[in-house]
This record gives structure tokens, sequence and C-alpha cells, in this order.
């Protein structure tokens, strides 16, 4: 191995290992002091009802782990945005597992809580997953309800939603582990099934406080909405357990006996690890942004066998298009070449730059999948469509609008990896979070922006620039380096993959090495909804 790769090697393993540093602080919730609370009261933490509940030596794929990461900071944070998402195995069969966690505010809603808890039913819908819910919430974070409750995809839209997949037989089932207060107290009710923990578990429109200031009533909250109360006066709940673990085997116990969900159809095979090493994937990713590399040597390191099979592999090279497997799953690779290549014509075309003729030749290939019923994943390390007279006298925009377009109204299911650079339109092109990938996760090394920094960086700087000399402001050569640095700094903070994670514009940052099974488990999801939408593009630009 040479120099480059043992220096490329030793940055990304450092980056994995920073990130299983941030995973780990955020594991802990609200800290070991509000565990302790949950503890005393004999309950079992979220995490730990996960652990418990899920098949053993089972894989979770956890869903929005970053979100709200760094923000909320006035209010103490909000880690993981005070709920656990993610896909798991429950009595063998494939779920969105969503936890409040306690720990964290008394598991109160604040606005990115809503918006991971409708990412995870998103995920459900379209995948038609059964949903179960571990309740344990004090409802809305009243200081930001203006943010969190009236509007379309705020708090309310989740019991839209609850009802909306009972009509679709989409299986929901809840369980209070703790407190279910107002709006939140619909979430379980409207789920097909919910149970109850006794003298931990309470579900109420209104809890004791509340009710003496409005009417007047005195009541403790155990008479007022307690396990007793649901289960054996109001029919709310339909069962009632003595404790989280047996209100865990209960569920695991119904999850059981579920039918079986219909078959999208999708192919798949028996799996084999990839021919060359995966490990080496760190050593080929090159520690900077701006570097070019062989895409196809990272492909070989995520594919079965690392058999590919290459569509159109002497045109349009901005962008490798071509068949395999992932863990047995047939899949169909749209990447960002990242090496400097020669066109037939004689032209140079840069890396993860997508020029005309490879955004004609994705097109075709992603209608091709379409047309095949094999699912899509998108490598991304882009950074734009080609500028300038020759690629606008070329059609680009054209181009670039049916790369869009076709990937816009694609039927099978898209998967995106973001490896690098993704910016601006290329985001789009490639399946970024506005074109429904049924999962999209980050490399430690993405940088997500709407251009690159150094770019960015100049152009704020010359709008600043030009607003200080309208106030008759002098800009000194060392003014104007530190007002660079300053922007610089600011720009680069907001392109990171945590920056991105923590805001769900992906569903999570990864180690490389868990690329295959990220998109094992999505496709294995999506596998349980069939397509009943017909693939059309509408008009396109020829």
């Amino acid at each position: 191995m040479n120099i480059e790769f043992n220096k490329n090697e030793d940055v990304n393993k450092q980056l994995v290992y920073e990130l299983k540093t941030k995973l780990k602080k955020i594991y802990l919730g609200g800290g070991e002091k509000n565990a302790a609370k949950q503890k005393e009261k004999g309950k079992l933490l979220a995490r730990e009802r996960i652990a418990y509940l899920i098949d053993k030596d089972s894989n979770f794929l956890e869903v929005g782990a970053f979100a709200a990461d760094g923000m909320y900071a006035a209010q103490g944070g909000c880690p993981s945005a005070g709920v656990i998402c993610g896909i798991g195995y429950v009595s063998g069969r494939q779920c969105m597992i969503v936890a409040n966690d306690a720990t964290v505010k008394a598991g109160a809603w604040f606005p990115m809580t809503a918006k991971k808890n409708l990412r995870a039913q998103e995920i459900a819908m379209e995948n038609r997953l059964p949903v179960i819910y571990l309740v344990d919430s004090a409802g809305v974070y009243l200081p930001m309800q203006d943010e969190i409750f009236p509007d379309k995809e705020h708090f309310g839209r989740m019991f839209r939603n609850n009802a909306i997949m009972s009509s679709e037989g989409i299986v929901q089932i809840s369980a209070i582990m703790g407190a279910c207060v107002a709006g939140g107290a619909y979430l379980p009710i409207m789920s097909d099934e919910a149970m109850i923990v006794d003298k931990t578990g309470s579900v109420f429109l209104a809890g004791s406080y509340l009710v003496k200031s409005a009417i007047g009533e005195e009541v403790d909250n155990e008479t007022l909405g307690g396990a007793t109360t649901h289960c054996e006066i109001s029919g709310v709940t339909d069962y009632k357990h003595p404790n989280d673990q047996a209100c865990l085997d209960s569920i695991k116990n119904i999850m059981s006996m579920l039918g079986a969900p219909e078959n999208a159809g999708f192919d798949r095979i028996a799996a084999v690890k990839p021919k060359q090493k995966e490990e080496e994937l760190y050593g080929i990713f090159p520690e900077n942004r701006d570097k070019p590399y062989e895409m196809m040597d990272v492909i070989n390191r995520l594919l079965d066998g690392s058999e590919f099979e290459e569509y159109k592999k002497g045109y349009g090279q901005s962008i490798i298009c071509g068949l395999g497997r992932i863990d047995g799953w047939a899949v169909g690779i749209v990447a960002n070449q990242r090496k400097v290549v020669k066109s037939k014509k004689g032209e140079m075309q840069f890396g993860g730059v997508i020029y005309s003729d490879s955004a004609d030749k994705a097109s075709r290939f992603i209608m091709n999948c379409n047309q095949k019923k094999i699912p899509l994943v998108f490598l991304q390390d882009v950074t734009g469509f080609m500028v300038g007279s020759r690629s606008e006298h070329g059609g680009i925009i054209k181009d670039g609008a049916k790369m869009v377009n076709a990937v816009a109204n694609s039927v099978v299911p898209k998967f995106t990896i973001v490896l690098g650079n993704s910016y601006g339109a290329g985001n789009y092109a490639m399946c970024g979070k506005a074109y429904d990938p049924r999962l999209i996760y980050a490399w430690p090394t993405a940088k997500i922006a709407v251009m690159g920094g150094s770019q960015a960086a100049k152009t704020l700087l010359q709008i600043q620039e030009a607003s200080l000399k309208a106030k008759g402001e002098v800009i000194t050569p060392e003014k104007e380096a530190g007002l660079l640095k300053e922007i610089t700094d600011k720009y680069d903070s907001q392109t990171t993959p945590y920056y991105a994670a923590s805001r769900l514009w992906v569903d999570g940052v990864i180690d490389p090495l868990e690329t295959r099974k990220v998109i094992s488990m999505g496709i294995e999801a999506a596998n349980q909804s069939p397509i009943t939408r017909k693939f059309n593009v509408g008009v396109i630009q020829t």
C-alpha cells in the first residue's frame, strides 16, 4: 500500500472514531441523573426497551440519531430530539420502532421531535412496515408550541398518519410506558392496539393540575388516567401489564402472529461478500474533498463478489451506471466518477461534475431500472453540473432537467449514500432528500451545501464588502482576510454531515463499512410494499 493510502486510512479511521464517540454521548440521552430517576420508578430506559424488544443478535438501523444535535442550546439541548427511531426485527418481522426518551425533558416534544416522528412514519408508510410506539412523553414543549403545534408538518400530522396507516392496513401497536398527555394521548389510542404498564403508564387529555385549573375537580393522575381506569372503566386501553418487560413480551407475542406481508418482487439470491476488501474503503477515500479517485474502487468494495455489469461504459463517463448485487439484492448503481476522464470527442471532464452526456446516460439507466423493477442506489460525490458557454450551448440545462425528471418520477425504491460532496443541483439529480429516497445516509466525509466552501465564501465576501463600502467603510487587506475566514468557518460548519443529520436532511451518519447493511435492510423493507404507481416521466426535454 502506498503512502497516500495509509494517510487516507488514518484520517478516515479517525473520522469514524469521532462518529462513534459522538454517538456514545448521544446514547446517554438526558444523562445519568435523569436515567436514575426513571430506574427508581421501575422503568427501563428507552434504548433498553428497544434492546429487549428486538430479536437477539439482530440488526437495528437507527434513523435520526443525530436529530437536534447542537440545537436548542438555550433549552439545555435535546439529544436525538428526545425520541429513538429505527428499523428493527421483532419476532422475525421487520418493523419501525418509535420510543420516547423520558430522560430528555420528560420526553417532551420539540419541533425536531415532530419532524423525526413524521420521518419514521413516512418510512413505515412507504414500506408498509408495522409500527411499534413505546410512549413515554409529557407532550408538547410549551415554550415552543408555536413551532410544533398548528402547521401541516407539525404535531397533528402524526395522528393524521395514524389514521391513514390504519386505513391502509399498516399495523400499529402502542405501549403506554409512562406519561401520555393531551394531544399525545391520541397517538396510542389511534393505533390498532394499545397496552399500558400498571402504576407507571398514564393517559389523559389533561393532567390533574390542568383539570383542577379548568373545572375545579381534585383528582390524582392514577385515578384520572392510570392502567386500572383505562383497562377496567373507560375501555380506552386493551391490555394491562405489571411492568415494562411483560408489556414488551406481549408486543413480541402479537408480532409473532402477524400475517405475511405482500411481496414487491425485488430479486434476491444468496449473498456473498465483495471480493475486494471492504476495509480498504478507508484508504481509497481521499482525506481532501477536492482530490480525484476512482469510484469503481468504492463500488467494487460494496457489491457482492465485486461483480458489476457496467452500462454505457465508454459514454458519459463522469457518472458510472450499472447493475450488481448488495447482500444478494439486485441493484442499479448510479455513482459520480471522481477522476478526470477524457471523452471520445477529446474533451477532458472533471471528476464529480455532471456533463450533458453523463446526465443523458443516467436518465436512460434510471428509466431502464424502472422497466426492470430493480431498486436504485445513488452514491453521491458531486460538485454540480458543468457550467460555461460550451455546456450551456450543448444544452446542459435540458439534459440535467431530464435526469431530475427521471429521478423524481422513478417508482422503484431509491437509496442514497452521500460519500463526499453533495453540492447544488447535483444533490437533486443524484437523489437528495427532496427526491424521496427510502433511506439517505452520509459517510463522515460528506459535505452538503448549495456550493463548495471556497466558492461560496468568496461570493458571500463580495456581498458583505459591497454592503460595508456602501456604508463608507474602508476594507483593508487585513480586514478582508478576517472577513473571509469568518465567512468560511461559518459556511464550513453548516456543510458537515452532522449539521445535515441534526436537521434530518440525512437519516444518519454511518461508518462506510455499514453501507451494505443500510442498503440491504432498506431493500428488505421496500420489498414489503408492492409498486402500485405506473412509471411515467411526463414530458422529457430532448
